[in-house]
């Protein structure tokens, strides 16, 4: 290994669940057989990992280094692994691993896997100076886009792109809940010729704004009625109080798809709202080729990405400004910031 990556590392690390991560120097990781390591230059904050973080995802491994919004530059190689070469950029999604043998697996549904790992969850993530990932389930990085752009796109982006997929040809889309998914997602749908419909917080008024400059055809809060009856709702924000109001939003055969990993409990409503052969879906991790198809559309639809950076040591900082709804866009640790061109 370079000497450069020879010294101990700096971390931002959880101990507990305690909604606080604790600023370390850990050993180096180094990689195992067909791994890579990855030298961090930038991390997405996500929701998902408030959810970890504030003990809402159960039996996360302990001690953590969050993060699974990666992108950086391949820094060592284990045995066998030759997918890339020293001084590739790479990033790192959420999917760190699947078994490859199991029924879902097996089956081109490996975002069902029986026994996946999860970056910066299961195994440690990118809120540090380096991270080590399986070289299959790393994703060649656009180069039109920079290190601190890139970082959203690996779960904010294919989660919102595999959501926005379960949509099917539905022309007339709404979106609870506008954060970091649903501002890149929103792109993609109006290149497609889509119409989208952005419900934000009572009162967002900015938020609204954002929504209608980034192509949404009308911005409202989450219990206002739209124009006109909706073909489909995807829901970014975990509150499960939203099913029954999207419901109420889409017309018969319509999908509502509910996009987060955690939601609070989906209060009881009428069978009517769900008859008409309406359904309600889940969005459950993504897969490889998610990332294949968004990281080819995402160049071509000009696909711009709103970001507040912060340091490594500032990862409390951006958890609690997520945590409150203040960031616009996606919040993003900073190590380095290289490559790929700027907007």
């Amino acid at each position: 290994m370079d000497a450069e990556y020879a010294i101990p590392m700096r971390a931002m690390v959880l101990t507990k669940t305690s909604g606080i991560l604790e600023e370390q120097i850990v050993p180096d990781p180094a990689p195992d057989e067909g791994e890579v390591l990855v030298r961090v230059n930038a991390c997405a904050v996500c929701r998902t990992d408030l959810h970890i973080v504030d003990g809402e995802l159960q039996n996360p491994k302990l001690p953590l280094i969050p993060g699974h919004e990666i992108v950086g530059r391949i820094a060592a190689v284990g045995k066998n692994a030759r997918r890339f070469d020293i001084g590739d950029r790479v990033g790192i999604p959420w999917l760190g691993k699947t078994c490859g043998k199991c029924e879902y697996c097996r089956t081109d549904r490996e975002n069902l896997c029986d026994t996946p790992q999860f970056t910066g969850y299961t195994r440690n993530g990118g809120y540090a100076e380096l991270v080590v990932a399986d070289e299959h389930f790393c994703v060649p990085i656009p180069e039109i886009f920079s290190d601190a752009d890139a970082a959203p796109l690996l779960c904010a982006g294919l989660i919102g792109y595999r959501s926005l997929a379960k949509t099917r040809d539905a022309h007339r889309v709404g979106i609870y809940g506008f954060g970091a998914a649903a501002h890149l997602i929103t792109q993609i749908a109006t290149f497609q010729g889509r119409e989208i419909y952005a419900f934000t917080r009572k009162g967002d008024s900015e938020g609204q704004a954002f929504a209608r400059s980034l192509g949404a055809l009308w911005a409202g809060d989450s219990n206002e009625r739209t124009p006109t009856p909706l073909d489909a709702a995807i829901i970014f924000a975990p509150v499960g109080a939203l099913v029954p109001q999207a419901l109420q939003a889409i017309r018969k055969g319509g999908i509502v798809v509910c996009g987060g990993i955690h939601m609070s409990p989906i209060p009881q409503f009428p069978y009517d709202l769900l008859w008409g052969e309406r359904e309600i879906c889940s969005v459950a991790n993504l897969t490889r080729k998610d990332a294949q198809e968004f990281m080819a559309i995402a160049p071509q639809a000009r696909v711009r990405v709103h970001t507040e950076s912060f340091r490594l040591r500032e990862a409390n900082t951006a958890l609690n400004r997520l945590r409150s709804g203040e960031i616009q866009g996606a919040a993003v640790l900073i190590n380095h910031e290289e490559g790929g061109k700027t907007k």
